[in-house]
């Protein structure tokens, strides 16, 4: 495995620390922010392990998932979720969106989101091993 792919999978390792966390003492609008973060770090894993290059500071995750190569391989969940984390990583971090993503996030969604992302790192990690 690349160098940097490690990097980019150890840190997403790490956050999901954070995320679990922070699902736990319910601050969901920042778990969603760090579920964002996780699954583009994964992402960028992907993108450098098959390009051998440093990955684009793009944290669109539609865009990662095309450019690392793996768009085609998710499944519609999966596509699913990065269509959902896609708000929590700018929208949320502004006044007139921060209340309404933070009224949506309940319990159950916020449950919901860090078991996927878990899932989708799970993923990257088998993808990973395959591709070598």
């Amino acid at each position: 495995m690349f160098d940097k792919t490690e990097y980019w999978l150890k840190m997403a390792q790490d956050d999901i620390a954070v995320a679990k966390r922070l699902l736990g003492s319910k601050d969901y609008l920042w778990m969603g922010f760090i579920c964002h973060l996780i699954t583009e770090k994964s992402l960028k894993a992907v993108y450098a392990e098959v390009t051998n290059e440093v990955p684009p500071y793009d944290h669109k995750l539609l865009n990662l998932a095309k450019l690392s190569g793996v768009l085609p391989y998710l499944s519609d969940e999966q596509k699913k979720l990065l269509g959902r984390l896609q708000p929590l990583q700018i929208e949320a971090r502004y006044p007139h969106h921060r209340e309404k993503i933070k009224d949506g996030l309940t319990d159950e969604i916020s449950k919901q989101i860090f078991d996927e992302t878990e899932e989708f790192l799970c993923w990257t990690k088998q993808w990973l091993d395959k591709s070598q």
